[in-house]
């Protein structure tokens, strides 16, 4: 069913059919990717969240449009449930560091890369926010307090808890909600990017491409001197 109806779509785009598709490994979402090969070889994505697939194909346009390297999407399903975009290729940021993350001595080549992905991420969120409509953003336009305390309590479940390390719960959860005040204290209207690491970054023709750019918001910041204090404010405890 899935293969047939990204065929469909192939043959839309292209007016002819695919050589072959093959599917691709899953990625920690529900989303499936098949790689549909032929003249031009594209990426077939099917997502059952249609609001999170509205999410990532108006990113990847607006961001486009910002002159901001991530993937084209070329065509999607009436329904959005399914769509082809540009076939990046193989190589992850992940895998073309691996001799430095597995030594924690990095090369020139590593480093090189490195750089040049960081120095993506504060054009992604401010470029990127130039225009943008936020109530795209998936799961939710702003970065409010919920979901501060979701990705904390993630770091505790998931991080804290799963290895076993000793903490006392009460005073970290009266951490996580300083840390929640501070951070809603200032606002600012740029994008955030909640899941910025090397296996979202693809590398082709030695450039840092960026990927799974649809979990966004609005974004908070706070200063080294407000972080200074929060740090103080935890030794004294």
């Amino acid at each position: 069913m899935i293969t047939e109806e990204l065929k469909k779509l192939y043959i839309a785009h292209t007016g002819h059919e695919p050589e072959q598709i093959d599917e691709l490994p899953s990625s920690g979402s529900n989303r499936r990717y098949f790689r549909l090969i032929g003249s031009p070889t594209l990426i077939g994505v099917s997502g059952e969240s249609v609001e999170e697939n509205r999410a990532f194909l108006y990113m990847a346009e607006h961001f486009r449009q910002k002159g901001l390297p991530v993937p084209q999407v070329f065509i999607r399903s009436e329904d959005d449930i399914y769509y082809l975009q540009e076939d990046l290729g193989d190589s992850l940021l992940f895998n073309a560091i691996e001799k430095g993350r597995k030594t924690s001595v990095f090369g020139e080549e590593e480093k090189q890369l490195l750089r040049k992905t960081i120095r993506l991420l504060p054009a992604v969120q401010f470029a990127g926010a130039d225009g943008m409509d936020f109530s795209y953003c998936y799961p939710q336009a702003e970065f409010n307090s919920r979901s501060i305390l979701w990705d904390l309590n993630y770091f505790k479940y998931c991080f804290l808890k799963a290895t076993g390390m000793d903490f006392q719960e009460d005073r970290l959860e009266d951490d996580f909600q300083k840390m929640a005040d501070v951070l809603l204290r200032s606002s600012s209207a740029t994008f955030m990017y909640r899941d910025f690491q090397s296996r979202n970054v693809m590398i082709k023709d030695g450039e840092p491409i960026e990927m799974n750019c649809h979990f966004c918001n609005s974004h908070y910041q706070f200063s080294v001197e407000e972080l200074k204090k929060i740090l103080a404010q935890a030794k004294k405890r």
